[in-house]
């Protein structure tokens, strides 16, 4: 009896002894991270999953202004304004988004106020206008409407309830004049809204003292 006793004693020892390393082991793998190797196939694996993923859908969701916009220059073609021309900018609005010079300073100015989605607008306005193929037109009207229109766009433009649902309207059948109300709503806020302030800003001021002393020197 005695010596079975003394085998069981030492048989509890030795398990007591390896339960703290067996225990540690266990502890150690339960407190094993999300990136874990033995959770690589589905956390590792999965967060690379969904970042390919991600890219892909962005890649798609790219909106078409922003494709667009890879298109679109800073400034139209246009010679230097004359000293002329800009003090006539002071005399109407209309005069001074009738030269290309003079658009090409208020959309300068209007990105300095992050509003020049409002000469965007317009101008791609005016060049849907000059269309006459029909496809094209439906193309270039329904990229208009996804840049400009749309509440998802970054570059939409502040329009009235009423004008919104004529260019609805309008949309189930495009022309050159589907956003004509629309383009109308625009060159009124800006020529309400931002022409005073372009007036009396440092673009427009700089440029006409410039002007003014090659005008004296010469």
């Amino acid at each position: 009896m005695g010596s079975e006793r003394t085998e069981m004693r030492k048989r509890q020892m030795a398990a007591t002894q390896e339960t703290p390393g067996t225990m540690q082991t266990q502890h150690s793998v339960g407190n094993r991270g999300p990136n874990a190797c033995c959770f690589c196939w589905c956390c590792c694996c999965s967060c690379s999953c969904l970042t390919v993923r991600n890219q892909e859908e962005e890649r798609a969701r790219r909106t078409s202004h922003e494709l667009q916009a890879e298109g679109i220059p800073n400034c139209e073609e246009s010679p230097a304004p004359t000293l002329e021309e800009v003090n006539a900018w002071a005399q109407s609005f209309d005069k001074l988004m009738l030269t290309p010079a003079g658009r090409n300073a208020f959309r300068e100015f209007l990105r300095t106020e992050f509003s020049e989605e409002n000469m965007l607008f317009w101008m791609a306005c005016e060049e849907l206008k000059q269309e006459s193929n029909k496809s094209v037109i439906e193309e270039k009207a329904r990229l208009i409407y996804e840049d400009y229109i749309s509440i998802l766009s970054p570059k939409e433009v502040s329009l009235d309830s009423r004008v919104r649902e004529v260019i609805n309207r309008n949309m189930l059948e495009p022309s050159q004049h589907t956003f004509d109300d629309a383009q109308l709503q625009i060159y009124t806020l800006m020529h309400r809204d931002s022409y005073p302030r372009f007036m009396n800003s440092a673009i427009y001021k700089d440029l006409l003292r410039s002007l003014s002393e090659k005008s004296i020197e010469a």
